[in-house]
């Protein structure tokens, strides 16, 4: 029997998807649980696998086309009667809301051209990566970025190849040349553009433009900057690194020690953790953090919830899982709901500082800058001066005016960055 492949239900107030990208054509054969298509919702963009093993005998609804949950969007069938020759068009799309009209192909759905290869480099798209212990979504994503599954270092387990490790890889062959680096930091949309071309908005950029607009007529928004010596952060996760991700299966990041410091001033500053519901304050009970992720479509704004009584290893677990999340679209809406306070990280694209929006209905957003090395002047306890090079960081709080003086945000500011500078709290 025929299987009908549907547009689901993305949580309780998503009522229409778009179809983004079809991962199979027409006649292909797939596996259950197989990526089948991409979605794109108010909410999350999503990878949707697929409900059964078979032949996708039929694409109901084409890419770019916006239609209401439940609604059958392709057929798969056993593959009995199914045509060998080139797979068949894909229809109009069924029931489309009447105040939806149908729109271009998404230019991000438009791969861009692979990286030049030089004289003797094999082609991973033609490699047999049989021998490498992988999962098909990272196949997948090797085949996009055009790696060679053999020459990445797994740190899954028996060295299994996983999602982290691909876009590791990914990030280290880029950061070499200044070109390739300044490529990366593009969106990816923007790399198949040619000058003149009038491109239509994703859905995904389009909401963000909505929200940040949205969010600019709401709060009054005001920013203070803080320089911030973390010498002895870097230094501790230099020194731990290795063998944290070799006890516990994942890589130390400085976004946890960020995170964490945000907490304990948080507890200082509970104001800097509200939202303004009317004309009172409501002062949340728990910290469910905002991580901002930038992907190469835009940017999305997953929540650690609870984030408050998480220990540090349990903070960096959870960041690594919605940032993986987040790339790979296995969000679900309820991961980007409820935050109380966001934190962005511009600095890992080389900016100084940043001036960030802030997310609403949050009060406060934290900008993490850039981290560069720096002379600066050292008083001993003895009140001697001396001159060092430190490891130093630019933080940005934008504020809600309407709810946190000017005062608070720089008290708040201070007890982060004394936090920080002393960090004295086990790593794991």
């Amino acid at each position: 029997m025929p299987t009908d492949v549907v547009m689901p239900q993305m949580g309780e107030s998503i009522f229409e998807g778009t179809i983004t990208k079809w991962l199979k054509k027409a006649g292909e054969k797939v596996q259950r649980d197989e990526p089948l298509f991409e979605i794109s919702t108010d909410k999350v963009d999503a990878e949707i696998p697929a409900p059964a093993s078979g032949i996708l005998q039929e694409i109901k609804v084409s890419e770019g086309n916006t239609v209401q949950v439940n609604t059958v969007v392709g057929v798969i069938g056993d593959g009995a009667g199914a045509s060998s020759s080139a797979p068949s068009k894909a229809t109009a799309p069924v029931s489309a809301p009447a105040n939806v009209t149908s729109a271009k192909k998404e230019t991000r759905e438009t791969p861009a051209p692979p990286p030049a290869q030089t004289a003797g480099a094999s082609d991973p798209e033609h490699e047999d990566d049989s021998d490498v212990r992988s999962s098909p979504l990272v196949r997948k994503l090797a085949r996009e970025h055009n790696v060679d599954l053999a020459k990445v270092n797994g740190t899954g387990t028996s060295g299994r190849v996983t999602k982290q490790d691909i876009l590791d890889f990914v990030e280290q062959k880029t950061a070499a040349p200044v070109a390739a680096a300044a490529s990366r930091q593009a969106p990816a949309q923007a790399s198949a553009v040619i000058p003149g071309d009038l491109v239509p908005m994703s859905n995904m950029r389009k909401i963000i433009a909505q929200r940040m607009i949205e969010s600019r007529r709401t709060s009054a928004h005001v920013h203070c900057m803080f320089e911030v010596d973390i010498t002895r952060i870097v230094s501790l996760r230099n020194k731990l690194k290795n063998g944290f991700e070799q006890r516990y299966g994942a890589r130390l990041t400085f976004m946890p020690f960020f995170v964490r410091a945000a907490i304990i001033a948080i507890q200082q500053y509970p104001i800097v953790n509200s939202s303004l519901e009317g004309e009172s304050i409501r002062y949340h009970k728990h910290v469910n953090a905002g991580i901002a992720v930038a992907l190469d479509w835009g940017l999305i704004v997953p929540v650690l919830k609870n984030a408050d009584e998480l220990n540090f290893l349990g903070l960096q677990r959870g960041i690594t899982d919605l940032g993986e999340r987040s790339r790979s679209k296995k969000l679900m809406p309820a991961d980007v709901e409820g935050s109380t306070f966001t934190i962005t990280n511009p600095g890992q694209f080389g900016a100084v500082f940043g001036l960030p929006i802030i997310n609403q209905p949050n009060v406060a957003i934290m900008g993490i800058g850039g981290i560069t090395k720096q002379p600066m002047v050292i008083t001993d306890k003895d009140g001697a001066d001396s001159i060092a090079i430190r490891s130093v960081v630019h933080l940005t709080l934008g504020y809600d005016h309407r709810v946190i003086d000017g005062a608070v945000a720089d008290q708040f500011m201070a007890a982060v960055k004394k936090i920080l500078e002393n960090w004295s709290e086990d790593v794991g």
